[in-house]
């Protein structure tokens, strides 16, 4: 809204020349973000408190000591997510060049799979208020879980491979080489839905313990918010040898929109947190990079910057494969970070390590973008 507004005015006054810059709008889209994440918190977990819980004020900590860790858990609200799609919202729809087709696609994919995760979310608490205990886990069935998510991204890639020229829009680049790409064809949407719905699910599965979700997602998205703007660089991506996709480069700012949102959203998540993401930040941020990620033709770059994911989610697929081939645990627990508790690692200790673990994975993913 900035740009279309600003922009026009450059030659009346020319500091409005700055809204010109994908990288001034996207420092702008961060803290817009984040401090709407900031402003709107209080109000947003009161509201689910009581809405969830009946009371808008938190759990008195001398009873919950007593009870453990778990019942302090069982306690926090959760649609946390509610929050970072506002603010990625609001933050994108400001900063962000709205005549672009590609920031339409991506944000329609965040507000859809933030949708899919809401209603899932609202389902589990409605059962858990009615203690209907045989499903007060079950949220959505999973088919239709799926099945919406899967529709959702098939379109979404679809759109975005038509905005392409050929044969860049149906084929995937191979890291590492350059001009290497291998064509799809009419398969292509099906493997961008891949990609987005696995994404999606990846970063569900890891969002388990306070903050572990949130700061890996931050580092990707900024990953992806320079992968994005190179790529959207004709000399840039000529320099570095990976595809030119023009008009990707304002993916930038919606980027930017995504870590300010999570790190609002981070100031009340971390441990203890205040709030959970739910299935409604998680599917919504995991979309968002899945949809990205598709749109730059760095679909496999993801794997890698987004790594600690992966991780997570093949550690599930191990232990449920592992299970019913042998009917013995290869973990101890799954996913991942559950092992690790088992083995009594603390929670904090998990997480930063995570942490940590990310942001390896991110700057090997970035190395790709070199080693060509």
């Amino acid at each position: 809204m900035l740009y279309h507004l600003l922009v026009p005015l450059a030659d009346w006054f020319f500091p409005f020349n700055v809204f010109r810059y994908i990288t001034f709008r996207s420092g702008g889209a961060v803290l817009t973000a984040l401090f709407v994440g900031l402003l709107l918190g209080p109000a947003t977990i009161r509201w689910l408190r009581t809405v969830q819980n009946g009371s808008p004020e938190p759990p008195r900590f001398e009873t919950l000591a007593l009870e453990g860790r778990s019942r302090l858990k069982q306690a926090t609200p959760t649609m946390g997510g509610l929050l970072i799609l506002v603010s990625v919202a609001v933050s994108t729809l400001l900063w962000a060049d709205l005549a672009n087709p590609f920031v339409w696609i991506v944000l329609a994919v965040t507000l859809l799979f933030g949708a899919v995760g809401a209603v899932d979310d609202w389902l589990k608490i409605r059962r858990r208020q009615a203690q209907d205990y045989a499903h007060r886990y079950r949220g959505l069935p999973a088919r239709i879980k799926f099945g919406v998510e899967t529709v959702i991204a098939l379109v979404a890639s679809w759109g975005l491979a038509r905005l392409l020229p050929e044969p860049l829009g149906t084929s995937l680049a191979v890291p590492f080489f350059k001009d290497l790409l291998i064509p799809l064809g009419a398969a292509f949407p099906l493997f961008g839905a891949f990609v987005v719905v696995g994404a999606a699910n990846a970063v569900n599965l890891t969002d388990g313990l306070d903050g572990l979700a949130s700061v890996p997602a931050a580092i990707a998205a900024g990953s992806f918010a320079l992968i994005a703007y190179l790529a959207g660089n004709a000399i840039f991506a000529r320099y570095l040898g990976i595809p030119f996709v023009p008009g990707t480069g304002e993916l930038a700012v919606f980027c930017g929109a995504v870590i300010g949102a999570l790190m609002g959203f981070l100031w009340y998540n971390a441990p203890p947190a205040s709030v959970f993401m739910g299935d409604t930040g998680a599917l919504a941020v995991g979309g968002a990079l899945g949809a990205v990620a598709v749109a730059t033709k760095h679909e496999l770059v993801l794997a890698i910057v987004g790594g600690l994911f992966v991780l997570e989610t093949v550690s599930v697929i191990v232990q449920v494969v592992s299970y019913r081939l042998t009917g013995r645990r290869v973990f101890r627990m799954a996913p991942l970070h559950h092992h690790f508790e088992k083995k009594g690692w603390r929670e904090e200790t998990i997480v930063v390590r995570f942490w940590i673990v990310a942001a390896v994975l991110a700057l090997l993913g970035l190395a790709t973008l070199k080693l060509r």
